[in-house]
């Protein structure tokens, strides 16, 4: 009697109709196909659903479509070092999306995480300053709030310039370069931030200059009172187009306040920064 209700048991799950197919009976190629429509986070949160997504999310040809066009250019030639290459393209594609210094740690590269574009920082002390080798009027100051050791302070000076220099191969697209300053010299005190706003003068009697040209022609200039007290501030420079992404562009940048009539003061100096112009939107509304 069992034996025959096992049997019809069993004579039912044959004939019944087959399961239905779940997420984790798809192909890992067919996975990888997916991934390859997805962008970065999308990839990396998709790849923790199952084996076949997780295996997927390994494959080349994924994150070598993430990687910028010039991602050789940076390995080789800025930052010195092939063996970069000989990783996978998704831990490629991880290393260069954390800062990397090059020119001696004046300068750093990243690529934002979530679209692979190409930033770059230029430190202060990578910026031509007008008396900066004088103590009476700049000196370089430790921070934690920079990406880099020192920001260079201005306690006061009548002539006031900053230009900046770069050349490099970037990708296609339209890029934002602006500056990152802060009036005010911040510091902790007692485990709190503080800001001595001492030296803080002479900036809003006449705005500060910004200019941008490029090799191939391109120029912007704009200006604006220099304020906010207390925080770093991204003021834009101006935007440029790269058209041609096997050419070297180079980028000459200023800002100036110039004006023998009254002197300025109270101004950290840290860096000039460059994002693709999406991705510098983002960063300067989270500033």
């Amino acid at each position: 009697m069992g034996a025959n209700i096992s049997d019809a048991v069993v004579d039912g799950n044959e004939d019944a109709p087959p399961s239905r197919p779940r997420l984790g009976d798809i192909p890992e190629s067919c996975a990888a196909l997916v991934l390859a429509q997805l962008d970065p986070p999308e990839i990396c949160k998709l790849a923790r659903l199952n084996r076949s997504f997780r295996d997927a999310s390994y494959a080349d040809f994924i994150w070598e479509s993430k990687l910028p066009s010039n991602y050789r250019f940076i390995a080789e030639k800025v930052l010195g070092d092939a063996t970069l290459l000989d990783l996978q393209k998704k831990e490629l594609y991880a290393r260069l999306s954390r800062p990397r210094p090059f020119d001696a740690g004046t300068k750093e590269i990243w690529l934002d995480k979530n679209t692979g574009g190409v930033c770059l920082s230029i430190s202060s002390k990578a910026l031509a300053i007008t008396g900066i080798d004088d103590r009476r009027y700049w000196s370089h100051i430790s921070t934690e709030e920079s990406r880099y050791p020192t920001v260079a302070y201005l306690q006061q000076i009548w002539w006031f310039e900053v230009d900046g220099e770069l050349e490099f191969q970037f990708p296609a697209g339209t890029y934002s370069l602006f500056f990152r300053l802060q009036l005010g010299k911040s510091s902790k005190r007692r485990g709190r931030r503080v800001c001595n706003s001492e030296h803080i003068h002479g900036w809003d009697i006449k705005p500060a200059r910004f200019r941008l040209t490029t090799s191939d022609g391109q120029h912007a200039v704009s200006q604006c009172y220099l304020d906010n007290p207390g925080n770093w501030v991204l003021y834009h420079v101006g935007d440029f187009v790269v058209e041609n992404p096997n050419a070297s562009s180079k980028l000459k940048f200023s800002l100036t306040q110039i004006d023998c009539t009254h002197p300025k003061g109270g101004l950290c100096v840290d860096s000039a920064l460059i994002y693709p112009t999406s991705v510098g939107k983002q960063v300067r509304s989270c500033s």
